[in-house]
């Protein structure tokens, strides 16, 4: 069973988790052999099932986490199924493109694979991939942020978050590759935005669970130095991405 470290997060994860960028779903739709039926997995609050329903006739997103399928957009063509990666309920031979938006560390790999091969079509995609440490358009806060990763709150991360730091080098992905453009995630955030956004990290979750107290209400006041409240700024990060076909 894949471990849910996001049912207690789920309203401040829908609220605050920036989005993933148009481009990066037009290049999926692109290379899909069809556009009938998309799965997405562990979709969380449907931030890709739904770009994906704007480009698929069909889209299942299937979550551990009820809570947060319960904060997804509901769509007319759009299914949220409560069920884990490995079992997705799917007839065989049926889906254009399996996607796992920031979440294929939490899956047990083999299992999941297997079911991909079995709902796949021949020649549909799988596309994986996952975003890591923000950057910030000042390095002041910049400096904040990294301190608060790396020493505040870095022993509540949970093990499989070094999957993610190494951009899911070390996870297997028995599947012929194809070639992805780089896809960014970029944003003009408010402070008061990026305060509720690391509040969505597990490992702040995590912390606080043990601690008792929200360790970003003394970062806010650490990073009000630097940013006024109601001000914007750029606040981008990079995808890294594993996508292939059926072979």
């Amino acid at each position: 069973m894949n471990p849910d470290h996001f049912s207690p997060l789920a309203s401040q994860y829908a609220a605050f988790r920036p989005s993933y960028p148009d481009e990066l779903f037009d290049w999926l739709a692109g290379i899909a052999p069809q556009r009938k039926r998309a799965w997405d997995c562990g979709a969380g609050n449907g931030q890709a099932t739904v770009a994906l329903a704007a480009r698929f006739e069909q889209v299942l997103g299937t979550d551990i986490s009820a809570a947060q399928l319960a904060s997804a957009p509901a769509l007319p063509n759009i299914e949220y199924r409560v069920t884990p990666a490995e079992s997705s309920g799917l007839p065989d031979g049926s889906v254009d493109l399996v996607t796992v938006a920031q979440a294929m560390h939490w899956f047990d790999l083999a299992s999941f694979h297997a079911e991909v091969r079995r709902v796949l079509k021949p020649q549909g995609v799988i596309a994986a991939w996952g975003y890591n440490r923000l950057a910030v358009d000042h390095a002041g806060v910049q400096r904040i942020l990294d301190r608060f990763y790396d020493e505040t709150i870095g022993a509540y991360w949970p093990p499989e978050r070094m999957h993610v730091e190494n951009g899911y080098r070390d996870l297997p992905f028995p599947f012929p590759r194809i070639a992805a453009p780089q896809f960014f995630l970029r944003k003009e955030w408010t402070r008061e935005h990026l305060l509720g956004y690391l509040r969505s990290w597990s490992a702040v979750g995590r912390f606080q669970a043990a601690n008792g107290f929200n360790p970003v209400d003394a970062l806010a006041e650490e990073i009000a130095i630097h940013w006024p409240e109601g001000k914007t700024r750029r606040v981008e990060w990079p995808l890294f991405m594993h996508v292939g076909k059926k072979d």
